[in-house]
């Protein structure tokens, strides 16, 4: 029975913390929750093995002692005894290897379970902030300066004294395009031969900041603005994944909802009941002789799905490597303006404020979104339990 006590306490446990999933999302999350979830199935692992070992420590020395009464004694009738006591004793072993079995597919099936739900909750949050990041439409306005009022102020200046025999108005294309709007701008001011040049000096001073910065940022602003969209489009990939992984984790079990109904219905308590009933189901089966190899198989089905947990948490670790990396590169091309400092007033506010934003993204990729950590003792007891009776 200290098998079926342990695994009701993990239960408790597992169904304490899927009944209240709305909280992890009003908290702060854990610093390396999911490395946590992996020492917490370390230790779980560890308890089950050495329980078990107890117990087969305690039936090797009886063993033992059958052999020994086997040896010294000649009667028949005791022989047939202690050889009887002897076979009873090994097939004591055999279940308790198969119960330890048992509870580590258990333990690992429900810190599975566990680690998926936070994997999501940090995919949805990296949803959130590409999002925020690709639907600012101040990108754009800072590449370009014909949203700057002061370019365009420059720019109904100069078509107002323009020479009319000479100067020529460009279309919506040319116009909005950044460069040609610039020059032509820059034309337009040097050649009018209605503005003295003490003014030309004036206007040209009043947009060079404008002029200068978008023409040195705008390539590195667009690049920012499509990478990240290309970020926000494999972190769709990743939940879509994600959410087929949870299908195939919980079809064993009879649970059919998808992880995004079970997370936004708050449906946790109803999961840990089908596994519940999973658990006692196959227990009764390990139970009775004549069917554990039904047991066996269903332990197979919670086991199975740990190797694809596997195998996603390796994309994911790849995944938040990349776009950690993707981030120290805006850093480095926010930070490359050379005339911040003296165009600092005319610089719009969204800059340095996307500047912040990126910083604290590179914080979040190195610590909440950060990799799961994966060593070869992690991934022994992840993907087999390091059993050493299996």
């Amino acid at each position: 029975m200290g098998h079926l006590i342990y695994i009701a306490l993990i239960f408790f446990f597992f169904s304490n913390q899927l009944s209240h999933a709305n909280i992890h999302n009003k908290t702060k999350e854990p610093k390396d929750s999911l490395n946590l979830k992996l020492n917490e199935l370390t230790k779980e692992v560890n308890y089950i093995l050495r329980v078990n070992d107890h117990k087969l420590s305690l039936i090797y020395k009886k063993i033992a002692e059958a052999n020994d009464a086997l040896m010294s004694n000649s009667a028949t009738d005791l022989k047939l005894k202690f050889l009887l006591k002897k076979d009873s004793l090994k097939e004591a072993a055999r279940n308790v290897k198969l119960h330890a079995r048992s509870d580590i597919s258990k333990v690992r099936y429900i810190k599975g379970i566990e680690i998926i739900k936070l994997l999501y909750n940090k995919t949805l949050a990296l949803d959130h902030h590409f999002s925020s990041v690709t639907t600012l439409n101040e990108i754009n306005k800072m590449a370009n300066p014909n949203q700057y009022a002061s370019f365009t102020d420059v720019k109904k200046v100069i078509k107002s004294k323009r020479d009319k025999r000479t100067g020529f108005d460009l279309t919506k294309i040319l116009g909005d395009n950044i460069y040609t709007s610039i020059t032509h701008s820059l034309v337009s001011l040097f050649t009018n031969t209605n503005t003295q040049q003490p003014e030309k000096e004036a206007v040209l001073k009043e947009i060079e900041c404008v002029i200068d910065f978008t023409l040195r940022m705008s390539n590195d602003l667009d690049t920012i603005y499509f990478e990240t969209v290309f970020l926000q489009k494999n972190n769709e990939t990743i939940m879509t994944q994600l959410d087929e992984l949870f299908l195939d984790f919980t079809k064993p079990i009879g649970y059919s909802k998808s992880l995004k109904i079970c997370r936004n219905t708050d449906d946790w308590d109803r999961l840990s009941g089908y596994l519940n009933n999973y658990i006692i189901k196959m227990d009764k089966e390990l139970a009775n002789q004549n069917n554990q190899s039904l047991a066996q198989k269903m332990q197979i089905n919670l086991e199975f799905p740990i190797d694809q947990l596997l195998q996603f948490i390796i994309q994911y670790n790849a995944f938040i490597d990349q776009g950690g990396k993707f981030y120290e590169k805006f850093g480095i091309m926010l930070n490359s303006y050379e005339n911040e400092e003296q165009c600092g007033k005319q610089i719009p506010s969204e800059y340095h404020a996307l500047k912040q934003a990126v910083d604290v993204a590179i914080e979040k990729f190195n610590t909440a979104y950060k990799p799961v950590e994966i060593n070869g003792s992690k991934l022994k007891q992840l993907l087999y339990g390091i059993s050493e009776y299996d």
